[in-house]
């Protein structure tokens, strides 16, 4: 008998994580690993949050809190939906979490029985398939195209629906394509959505201050407020304020299920850090002004490797409005030999090629669902994007 549950076997390790821990053992090792794997801003925490987090150290804010929240972040929380979402949540109807991660994890625990099936467009954050099946879920699949920007069909979303699904993910911007879903598109999908009552819908909107080209944030439960009751909102401070380590996600919904998350977070981790709880309320409640300095920096960024990726012959990039990836198309590199005499079958080949003999990090697309791709982080400094632009051309070139 084995001592490992039978159920982690449904379950992989995160491909992104997983790449990010080849290259750290790699730089161990003394050879210099450009890492363009990890969804992580390099701008630091922002000095007002560090500040609050200071205080509330001498103040000795240091003892259990809630479990799900302190009082004073959920009420915070509640202001940030009204004022940039225009959706009105209750106290009792917010969820705080250690990460978004965490929400999400927990929702699905609390929610999902054995055989409940779960839309998940393609491609998708490596996470959420797994969580699924953690739970003994079916994930379903429905998948997109590059020509649509990676964005799914109404129509396609109905042809999936059957009468075991319960929940459809939704995360704009995407992780992995920097996709936003327009306000229209969102009404497509409502339209569908409400006429399956039975079907819930958790929308991921963790990316939502990091839009490009004056395009326009919408979460679906302002789009269609008919759906209200059925939404689980969930956001973080992780990427629009740089606390990725602070650990701090949260979620508006329904109170039955915020509740249930509660209940499963009480047999967990219990409340999040005291500390980073104090210093998210003062980013949920200041204005985000700090962040457009980032966000030209970032859309520099994004320019940049845009440009360089599409100026190879074998490499096609399309424009994202969002979040800080790209999701190239490599399929052209596809039955190419290396040096070493080594055929690219796929994505995985292509990336772990890029590993090897670029020494950059990427992630393959067939981690996220879609085959032919490949994700790259442009969340790090331009010095380091163009010498990785540099040594994946040189790859590039070299294949034959």
């Amino acid at each position: 008998m084995s001592i490992i549950a039978e159920r982690l076997s449904q379950i992989k390790p995160s491909a992104t994580l997983a790449m990010n821990s080849k290259a750290i053992e790699l730089r161990r090792k003394g050879i210099n690993v450009i890492s363009l794997s990890v969804g992580e801003p390099d701008f630091f925490t922002p000095d007002f949050v560090k500040e609050a987090a200071i205080e509330a150290i001498n103040q000795n804010k240091t003892f259990y809190t809630e479990v799900d929240g302190i009082s004073e972040l959920k009420k915070a929380i509640a202001e940030k939906f009204r004022r940039d979402n225009h959706i009105e949540y209750q106290t009792s109807q917010i969820t705080v979490g250690t990460g978004a991660k965490q929400v999400i994890f927990n929702s699905l625990m609390a929610t999902v029985n054995p055989g409940d099936e779960v839309i998940i467009p393609s491609p998708y954050w490596v996470s959420y398939p797994d969580m699924v099946a953690l739970f003994e879920g079916i994930p379903v699949f429905v998948d997109s195209t590059a020509e649509n920007e990676f964005k799914i069909k109404a129509n396609d979303l109905q042809k999936a629906i059957t009468p075991k699904t319960k929940w459809l993910i939704l995360n704009s911007p995407s992780n992995p394509t920097g996709s936003v879903y327009t306000e229209n598109e969102l009404r497509e999908i409502a339209d569908v959505l409400i006429e399956f009552p039975h079907i819930y819908i958790l929308s991921d909107d963790i990316y939502e201050h990091l839009i490009y080209d004056e395009k326009k944030f919408y979460t679906i439960a302002e789009v269609e407020p008919k759906l209200f009751d059925r939404i689980l909102t969930v956001n973080g401070v992780s990427k629009s304020h740089s606390m990725t380590g602070w650990r701090i996600g949260y979620a508006g919904g329904n109170e039955q299920i915020i509740k249930a998350i509660a209940k499963v977070q009480s047999q967990s981790t219990s409340n999040p850090c005291s500390i980073s709880q104090y210093a998210a309320l003062l980013a949920v409640s200041s204005s985000m002004e700090f962040l457009e300095d980032k966000k030209i920096e970032f859309k520099k960024r994004r320019n940049y490797v845009i440009d360089r990726l599409n100026n190879s012959s074998l490499l096609k990039c399309n424009t994202p409005s969002g979040a800080f990836y790209l999701f190239p198309d490599c399929s052209k590199t596809f039955g190419k030999k290396t040096n070493s005499g080594n055929i690219i079958n796929n994505s995985l080949d292509f990336c772990e090629y890029l590993l090897e003999t670029a020494l950059v990090a990427t992630v393959p697309g067939i981690a996220f669902g879609m085959e032919g791709f490949f994700r790259i982080s442009y969340a790090t400094s331009m010095d380091i994007l163009e010498e990785a632009c540099n040594r994946i051309e040189k790859a590039c070139l070299e294949l034959k």
